[in-house]
């Protein structure tokens, strides 16, 4: 019993850990669309929640398998993670300001389901170091705790888009800088912790 109360305490504790990139981006998103319904925001945080699930049994199953290979990999999580948000919140800078010179301000630049996959292998990449977290575990067992942290991603990424609704609603025309800057800070913190402070 204590053992199960330990594995959930750690499997939600880690859930809230790597979560807190797609909270981010998720308030980006809310934040360039503040009319977003309560199905695309299922939709969204569903996304980020499949990958936040997969990227750790992905990893598991590296570690038990091609470790070597696995490891050799995972220099260039941070470097891939940068890159990708970078594109992304470029993109919306670029676009809003863009937008700017045009007079068709009122058009809403929705979330494509490309950059939402974009949007979720970014934010998730650091998540396959999980599977050395969790190498001790049984396959079931890490099956379950990738599925907490999946439910955990799912509930802070929910909150996140209602938060950027509220603030985007006030923000109008600024918000997509707002949301690209967000986005663009993102890339640059998991590449700095990557890179410079990981152990």
């Amino acid at each position: 019993m204590n053992f199960l109360i330990l594995f959930v305490t750690n499997s939600i504790l880690l859930g809230i850990g790597l979560a807190m990139d797609a909270f981010s981006v998720s308030i980006a998103n809310a934040l360039n669309e503040p009319e977003m319904k309560i199905p695309r925001m299922s939709l969204i945080a569903g996304c980020y929640a499949f990958f936040q699930f997969i990227m750790p049994v992905a990893g598991w199953v590296c570690v038990h398998t091609i470790a070597q290979i696995f490891t050799s990999f995972q220099k260039f999580i941070p470097w891939i993670a940068l890159i990708l948000l970078l594109y992304i919140g470029g993109k919306m800078l670029w676009e809003s300001f863009h937008d700017e010179e045009s007079d068709d301000s009122s058009e809403i630049k929705k979330l494509t389901f490309v950059l939402l996959i974009v949007q979720g292998v970014a934010t998730s990449i650091d998540a396959l170091s999980v599977g050395f977290t969790i190498a001790d575990y049984n396959f079931s067992s890490a099956l379950a705790a990738s599925i907490i942290i999946a439910a955990v991603t799912f509930a802070i990424c929910i909150t996140g888009l209602k938060i950027g609704k509220t603030v985007g609603t006030r923000l109008s025309g600024k918000a997509e800088i707002l949301g690209g800057l967000i986005l663009i800070g993102i890339g640059i913190e998991i590449f700095v912790r990557g890179v410079f402070f990981a152990s």
